[in-house]
């Protein structure tokens, strides 16, 4: 996921690490991990390492995922339609360079992409403190902040999600998906409350400069990491847009990636429609300040922790594809029981539970999603499948969040709500009844490249 200098790691690095990993000795000296089973993947030293970098950027997108939202919120006063527009100004680079990237991104090294897009990130997040020292902050800049996230999202995120593939063997990815959600998951728990304590102490747009920091100390944990891999040329794919095209003529004639881009799809319309105007819910109609805003949050990283720990082992009690829908179903459940809360304690606590039940859901379907995808797809073709499957599930994500920003303007946050809820559980019944997902109980082999 993250890359740092070239160091240690067996080429391709497709089985755990052989060399003993720490334990305890006879003298009472402790060895990391005493408490593994020999075959746990963090005994491997390059998952463990690139699992250690998660886990320390995870702890700064805490930071990130309060202070730009109450910025626009709090500070600048920002209304439904303009959190939607802000939200969809991240999303605008998925849609507009994803199917070129993947090209790209097969004829490249994934680990450099990923480290200068972190790097990138952290300078466009010490600029958003810079402008509001100067007096320049504004919602436009916001958007152009948010939209400079999207474009090394857009690109880095594609190459981390390769990365994986080449450190863990397939047929351990929903294992390692899980455990990259738990590492998640525990920031989640403890991060949020620290990170509305530091933007209640310091306000969110100085709050920005601890991410970046945090976004450095994630690269320099994986410095001297290598991972080898021969990328492909521009000889080896014909042209450009050959290769373009080769990519999605793989992705729409295998029926379940196209499935399952439809149904992740619909829910990322429903899930943008909520997220918009749940900042908004919890300052204006529940009456929160940063700080309790930042404590509520860890009802997310309770969430994600249960379904990181658990998550293999639902999908090995009731398959893959039920899996993913249970995910789906979880988080519409979430944010429906939200929108008929009360503006009391009461409606503190649904925040909290809406919270929690979209990150169990969301590691849910994500673990499984991910890892019936990279199965599916023959390594030379990963890069152009990775975008064009994001591509493909975040086309409705621009719909949703103007929808959701439209409706809770003018009809109410509470409808807005209910508008993912409702349309996230319709998605999950219908996945149930009507697609193939609900059969899928293991990781099937890749598909032919040709």
């Amino acid at each position: 996921m993250k890359r740092g200098d070239p160091g240690e790691g067996e080429p391709g690095a497709a089985s755990p690490d052989p060399s003993p990993a720490p334990a305890p000795t006879q003298g009472g000296r402790w060895r990391w991990p005493w408490t593994l089973p020999p075959d746990d993947l963090l005994r491997d030293r390059l998952y463990r390492r690139l699992w250690l970098s998660i886990l320390t950027s995870g702890f700064g997108a805490q930071i990130t995922m309060l202070a730009i939202p109450l910025t626009a919120a709090v500070l600048l006063h920002a209304t439904p339609t303009q959190m939607g527009l802000l939200t969809s100004m991240e999303l605008a680079p998925f849609i507009l360079f994803s199917l070129p990237t993947g090209v790209w991104l097969d004829r490249v090294r994934k680990l450099p992409v990923y480290v200068a897009g972190e790097l990138a990130v952290a300078v466009v997040l010490a600029s958003v403190p810079a402008a509001w020292a100067l007096g320049l902050l504004s919602i436009p800049y916001l958007y152009a902040v948010s939209f400079v996230i999207g474009c090394v999202f857009t690109t880095a995120g594609s190459a981390s999600q390769i990365v994986l593939t080449q450190i863990v063997p397939r047929e351990r990815l929903v294992e390692a998906h899980a455990k990259n959600a738990l590492a998640g998951s525990l920031a989640e728990v403890t991060g949020p409350g620290a990170a509305g304590a530091l933007i209640r102490l310091v306000g969110a747009p100085l709050a920005l400069l601890a991410d970046a920091a945090l976004l450095l100390g994630s690269v320099a944990i994986l410095r001297g990491l290598r991972i080898d891999e021969t990328p492909g040329g521009p000889g080896d794919a014909a042209r450009f847009w050959g290769a373009l095209r080769d990519g999605l003529r793989f992705v729409f004639r295998v029926r379940m990636l196209v499935t399952m881009a439809v149904i992740v799809g619909l829910w990322q319309f429903c899930h943008q429609a909520a997220m918009v105007v749940q900042i908004l819910f919890a300052t204006r109609e529940l009456g929160l300040d940063e700080k309790q805003v930042g404590l509520c949050y860890v009802g997310l990283g309770l969430g994600t922790i249960t379904a990181g720990s658990l998550g293999r082992r639902i999908a090995e009690r009731i398959g893959v594809g039920r899996s993913l829908l249970c995910g789906l179903a979880v988080c519409g459940l979430g944010w429906l029981q939200l929108a008929f809360a009360p503006a009391t304690a009461l409606g503190v606590a649904s925040f909290v539970l809406m919270l929690a039940c979209f990150g169990f859901g969301a590691v849910l379907i994500f673990i499984n999603f991910l890892a019936l995808r990279q199965a599916l797809t023959p390594a030379p073709l990963l890069g152009r499948m990775t975008s064009t499957m994001r591509w493909l599930i975040l086309l409705p994500s621009i719909p949703g969040a103007l929808a959701g920003g439209w409706v809770g303007e003018h009809a109410g946050l509470r409808m807005a709500l209910a508008l993912g809820g409702g349309g996230a559980l319709l998605v999950a019944a219908a996945g149930l009844r009507f697609s193939g997902l609900a059969r899928q109980r293991q990781l099937p082999e890749a598909t032919a490249s040709t």
